[in-house]
């Protein structure tokens, strides 16, 4: 009994010291802490100086020459060589031939006709001698100034009714008016330049069957263009007539100076834009050249304008409040391809004048003592 007794004391003061050495052990396995330094990224900031802005609203286009004529055929012949070939690329001045059709037959029937109207007067001047005796010598003179191979002269006005009933009766004043349409018919066997220009099409070659409304090219004016661009409606109220407009051609290297000559009265609905004419003159400009306008639209008061890139979610900007990132609620009231022109900000805020991939708010910084201007 005895022993059993001791046995459970022993027992019990074993379980004890093993309680005691786990509970010291554990007590003692204390692992060593390390403080993580926070850490502290370099940005680049500015100062916001708020300033009048004008907005410039770009549009690009192709020029087309002001001044262009598709060139038809209104007779029937056969092309003739003329002076200066009638090929794409000839410039011709005012007034130059541009193409001579081949009018021998035509003409030669225009002749037969006015030697019938010739006939025609010489048989009414005895009876006119004698009943009309007051307009003979007018009709005498006519007669001697007559010229088979010149336009015809108009007839002389009758003295009273009586004579004009009898020169009419006598077909004179029907055949003077067929006459008349054919001189104007064969005026067209030879086409002339309506305008100093070039020949930016050319269809048909000499020798060739031309045929009444065929298209033999086409003709324009080298010294005025006008460039097609559409406009968002709201800068409408802007847009006037006679407005200087800014032109570039597409590498921005070369620039001409335009204007606003007519606003379309009409709202594409699809785009919710306008088109506007821009006139344009001056050298090295050609037809169907790709052209940027920049047109002077209005001006912001108390604005900035920043790189898009800047934005966050369209309306917010990253700054730099004591030492941290702060997100900031702008006001865009335009945008470029590349900018972005806000309102909204205060003076003197240091705004964030780079990217800072990673960003958020809260996020410790400092500004870089290096200029970081706003790119």
């Amino acid at each position: 009994m005895l022993r059993k007794i001791i046995g459970a004391i022993i027992g019990l003061a074993l379980l004890f010291g093993a309680g005691y050495t786990a509970k010291t052990l554990i007590d003692n396995n204390t692992r060593p802490t390390f403080e993580v330094p926070k850490q502290i990224k370099t940005v680049f900031a500015e100062p916001v100086l708020n300033t009048e802005i004008p907005i410039v609203v770009k549009a690009n286009g192709n020029l087309v020459a002001s001044r262009k004529v598709e060139i038809y055929s209104e007779v029937q012949g056969i092309f003739k060589e003329s002076t200066k070939p009638f090929k794409s690329g000839q410039s011709f001045r005012k007034g130059e031939i541009l193409m001579d059709i081949d009018s021998r037959e035509f003409y030669t029937s225009l002749l037969a006709q006015r030697s019938s109207l010739y006939d025609l007067i010489t048989g009414m001047m005895p009876d006119l001698k004698f009943d009309y005796p007051k307009s003979f010598k007018n009709w005498e003179s006519y007669l001697k100034n007559f010229d088979l191979n010149k336009n015809l002269s108009p007839l002389p006005e009758p003295v009273n009714d009586k004579e004009k009933y009898f020169v009419n009766g006598r077909q004179i004043v029907t055949t003077y008016y067929n006459i008349k349409n054919l001189e104007e018919r064969y005026s067209k066997y030879v086409i002339s330049a309506p305008f100093s220009g070039v020949l930016t099409e050319s269809v048909v070659n000499p020798g060739t069957l031309i045929r009444s409304g065929q298209k033999l090219g086409e003709f324009v004016a080298l010294d005025d263009f006008e460039l097609e661009v559409d406009v968002n409606q709201e800068y409408l109220d802007i847009l006037q007539v006679g407005e200087p407009v800014a032109l570039t051609d597409l590498e921005g290297i070369k620039e001409w100076q335009g204007i606003v000559r007519r606003v379309n009265g009409r709202l594409d609905q699809t785009t919710q834009t306008v088109k506007v004419y821009i006139g344009v003159k001056g050298e090295n400009l050609i037809e169907g050249m790709y052209m940027e306008a920049n047109i002077a639209a209005r001006s912001e008061t108390d604005a900035l304008e920043i790189p898009r890139t800047l934005l966050v979610n369209e309306n917010q900007l990253f700054a730099v409040n004591d030492g941290k990132l702060q997100i900031l609620q702008v006001n865009p009231v335009y945008y470029t391809d590349k900018t972005a022109i806000v309102k909204g900000l205060q003076d003197g805020t240091q705004i964030l004048s780079r990217p800072l991939p990673g960003a958020y708010e809260g996020m410790l910084v400092k500004i870089s003592p290096s200029t970081g201007n706003i790119e």
